[in-house]
């Protein structure tokens, strides 16, 4: 595994009162023992079955959760089959009680199969939760999720919310890199992903730097940490993390939020869009249309429009964006698109 530069650690915190410069860090951080006094914490410091007891304590036994099983050739990463057309795993539907019971059969187990309960909505598949292992975000209204599995490897890729995660039973590897390492991480398939989100194809537990030389570059700009249960790790809007479980049972939880209204689409719709409408062009027009999203987009400056166009007749041009323009662009995209 490639050695990264150390994330910034932060020492003393309590979930009751995370400081905002904290929650708007736009460079990752490593929260120390933050959330060292959960009640999940304690229990799974005392050992994975109690940890595993005091899951199902929740268990609103309804409907399955979703579980990704890979063989145990898998080695815990979560993957494409060889040649990308397909994936290295299966999804099964299960009740949560009989993942934890498995997870529990394969404790000491030297090659397991990889389980891997990932990203489930805590107020839904574990009512009460929340109650007792709570954070404080003020205003936020985060979506809260929980993975739990065995040792796992989640191949680099990137959120657009900002992330906190915290490590409640098991041990994590992070590995986090500048969201302008892009070119070097060589990112697979936009729609066509392990787990919606574009991954990098390289194996950080064997790089292949014949195939991927630039990933060299990549891992002189990385910043890594292991995270002990208590403690969580800030991760920026974008910011590449490569996640990995280092012992036999692993419960991460972690929340997502964004810094702009709730309203306000992703930016990866547009990137789609982009691909779509503009990438395929003759030089010449996508040029043009370069210098039109400069206007409108990456350079847009109201004053500009504000001699020729009044106030009252902005609508889209208006900045910033209020919900009911958006609300009406995305009626009139809607419209455009299905035509």
């Amino acid at each position: 595994m490639p050695v990264a530069e150390s994330i910034r650690e932060v020492t003393g915190l309590v979930p009751e009162a995370l400081p905002e410069d904290v929650l708007r860090s736009p460079e990752p951080l490593v929260l120390r023992g933050v959330v060292g006094q959960w009640p999940m914490v304690r229990a799974a410091r005392e050992s994975a079955a109690a940890a595993i007891a005091y899951l199902k304590r929740f268990d609103h036994r309804g409907m399955p959760v979703v579980a990704t099983v890979a063989p145990p050739e898998a080695a815990g990463r979560v993957f494409y089959a060889e040649d990308i057309s397909g994936f290295n795993f299966r999804r099964e539907k299960i009740p949560l009680a009989v993942a934890l019971d498995t997870l529990r059969k394969y404790l000491d187990d030297p090659a397991p199969p990889s389980i891997y309960v990932a990203s489930t909505t805590i107020d839904t598949f574990l009512p009460g939760f929340r109650d007792e292992n709570a954070i404080d975000f003020g205003a936020r209204d985060p979506l809260a999720s929980i993975w739990i599995g065995n040792r796992s490897r989640i191949p680099t890729h990137q959120d657009v919310p900002d992330n906190l995660a915290c490590v409640v039973a098991g041990r994590r590897r992070v590995t986090l890199f500048p969201p302008d390492q892009l070119e070097n991480l060589y990112i697979g398939p936009l729609d066509h992903t392990p787990a919606g989100q574009a991954v990098s194809l390289v194996d950080f537990h064997a790089p292949d730097h014949a195939r991927f030389p630039k990933f060299a570059e990549a891992m002189r700009h990385a910043r890594g940490a292991v995270l002990q249960p208590g403690d969580a790790v800030l991760i920026p809007s974008m910011w590449w993390h490569h996640m990995e479980g280092l012992d036999g049972f692993n419960v991460l939880v972690n929340y997502w939020w964004r810094q702009v209204p709730a309203w306000m689409d992703t930016p990866m719709n547009a990137l789609m869009l982009a691909i779509m409408c503009v990438r395929d062009l003759p030089p010449a027009e996508r040029a043009i249309w370069k210098d039109v999203f400069d206007h409108y987009v990456f350079d847009y400056d109201e004053a500009g429009v504000a001699g020729h166009i009044p106030e009252a007749a902005r609508r889209v041009l208006s900045s910033p964006l209020d919900e009911a323009r958006v609300r009406h662009l995305r009626t009139l995209l809607l419209q455009r698109l299905n035509r």
